[in-house]
């Protein structure tokens, strides 16, 4: 009876298995099946959107019109072959597009581009029934971007150098990248050797470059011990590569000229971890929107005024109070504010606006409002400004979905969006900068 019973169990477990394998089996093809899509539209990061058996399916690098074949995975699809390619369709710029987790659209021409990102905002809007006008894209590219952040892994010995794969945790070994500036043209050489100063196992590191009026500043991210021999070997890197400034983790081993930002007639010496503007043009070009729009205001507010990109050019015409979270970067701004000559005042105040937004009490004594919350937004903040009787408040974002919701709080409040203008800092990703002004109705 033992017996017959424990060859019930075995038998049973056996079939179990098997059918479970079967399963997997079925499972696995499910997930994995070759199917040919047709791509309906662009969607806002940047994948083509194609439908199958109801669902939507997200097919990087293809454009709305073509037919591919691609590899289904859940909802998400890995192109295989462009069966028939949309006239919109040209070749990327950059031998590594489609493999670094960077640029999306590199493969779409140059006037279709601008029309998704704008429709992007456009479509953000419509989602929250907002009606405003939406003009044309204003290309913020410039000369390119000014920062860059590198990963660095320590291989069997070699020093790999790279941006990580899209939703992957694999290095993409990278010798150039051609949307940085061309000061940045040896980013990924000089990533290497300050590694080989740094790796003497097997580790990561993450180094970002920041191009600076005085030159280049390079910080590498976290807190680790250094002896007397890396310092020295690390100087001599720095030097080698005419750096301006080279540290590690809050450790600035060695400034041979101090990091500075011009934004109008302020000098910023750069912290070590802050914020900043993508590109150059990018922010001189968010800059002249705003001064336009607070234009004869007397008492503004900058919240989220991360090194004051906006509140030194303000403070020619007006007076500005500023906030924000980061102590670094308010004591920048402070520092510079102070050597500026002629200028109206700027009272730089660290304050977190998500837990502590400004009430209706202080904003009230203002005539304008920035705002330039983090790409997740600020409810918080934006429900006082609801509430208040600011009369204009001018808006900035590089999220198009936290943008509109904040948005309709204001409207909700008794704001009309007069206004919204699109800024491309970010080329060939599917990030968009947005500029919108708010009246009191």
């Amino acid at each position: 009876m033992l017996q017959s019973k424990s060859l019930m169990k075995s038998r049973g477990a056996l079939i179990f298995k098997i059918m479970n394998s079967k399963q997997k089996e079925r499972i696995h093809k499910i997930r994995h099946q070759e199917n040919c899509l047709q791509i309906d539209e662009l969607g806002w990061h940047g994948d083509g959107i194609a439908n199958l058996e109801g669902k939507r399916i997200y097919v990087p690098f293809t454009l709305a019109g073509e037919s591919v074949t691609a590899r289904v995975m859940g909802s998400r699809a890995r192109l295989l072959e462009v069966l028939s390619a949309s006239p919109n369709r040209i070749d990327p710029l950059c031998k590594y597009y489609g493999k670094c987790g960077g640029c999306v659209a590199q493969h779409l021409k140059f006037e279709m581009y601008c029309q998704w990102k704008r429709q992007v905002i456009v479509n953000a809007l419509s989602n929250r029934q907002i009606k405003a006008p939406v003009k044309h894209l204003i290309d913020g590219h410039g000369s390119g971007r000014r920062r860059v952040l590198l990963h660095v892994v320590r291989d069997n010995g070699q020093f790999r150098v790279g941006f990580m794969q899209a939703r992957s945790h694999n290095l993409v070994e990278i010798n150039s990248c051609p949307i940085l500036v061309p000061e940045l043209v040896k980013a990924t050489e000089i990533a290497r050797d300050i590694a080989r100063c740094l790796l003497d196992t097997d580790r990561t590191l993450n180094i970002q470059l920041t191009l600076c009026d005085t030159g280049l500043d390079c910080h590498v991210v976290g807190k680790r011990e250094l002896d007397l021999h890396t310092r020295i070997n690390l100087s001599d890197c720095a030097n080698s590569y005419d750096l301006a400034r080279l540290s590690v983790g809050n450790d600035v081993i060695l400034e041979r000229r101090a990091p500075i930002l011009t934004f109008g007639p302020g000098k910023v010496l750069l912290p070590l971890r802050s914020f900043l503007q993508a590109t150059f043009a990018g922010e001189e070009i968010l800059s002249n929107i705003v001064l336009d729009w607070v234009s004869g205001s007397k008492q503004i507010a900058d919240l989220y005024c991360g090194l004051g990109p906006f509140s030194l050019r303000m403070a020619a015409y007006s007076s500005v109070t500023s906030f924000d979270n980061d102590a670094l970067s308010i004591l920048a701004l402070r520092t510079a504010a102070k050597k500026i000559q002629g200028q109206k005042p700027v009272m730089a105040n660290i304050r977190d606006l998500k837990e502590n937004p400004l009430q209706k009490s202080e904003l009230d004594n203002f005539d304008a409002v920035v705002f330039d919350p983090p790409r997740s937004g600020s409810i918080s903040q934006a429900r006082e400004l609801a509430t208040s009787e600011v009369p204009r408040v001018v808006a900035i974002s590089c999220n198009a979905a936290t943008f509109a919701r904040d948005s309709s709080i204001l409207i909700d409040g008794g704001y009309r969006l007069e206004k919204v203008v699109p800024v491309d800092q970010f080329r060939f990703a599917s990030h968009v900068e947005i500029v919108g002004v708010f009246e009191r109705a």
